[in-house]
């Protein structure tokens, strides 16, 4: 299923996690970086959080 991590599209399988996705997308390899993760909404979702077919995540890092 195609889902979208910072508009940047991403294919994972049904039943993945935003921590599926992150990995998918390369944005955990810094994860010290990664201050939270929201919704299209702004409502914040952990790394757990199940996801469906065109959801759409945001990362939002830290300042340095």
């Amino acid at each position: 299923m195609k889902i979208y991590v910072n508009d940047k599209p991403v294919e994972i399988l049904p039943g993945m996690t935003v921590k599926h996705a992150l990995i998918s997308a390369e944005l955990l390899n810094d994860a010290d970086s990664i201050k939270r993760v929201c919704d299209k909404w702004g409502n914040e979702i952990g790394l757990d959080g199940e996801l469906t077919e065109g959801e759409r995540i945001y990362v939002v890092h830290k300042k340095n």
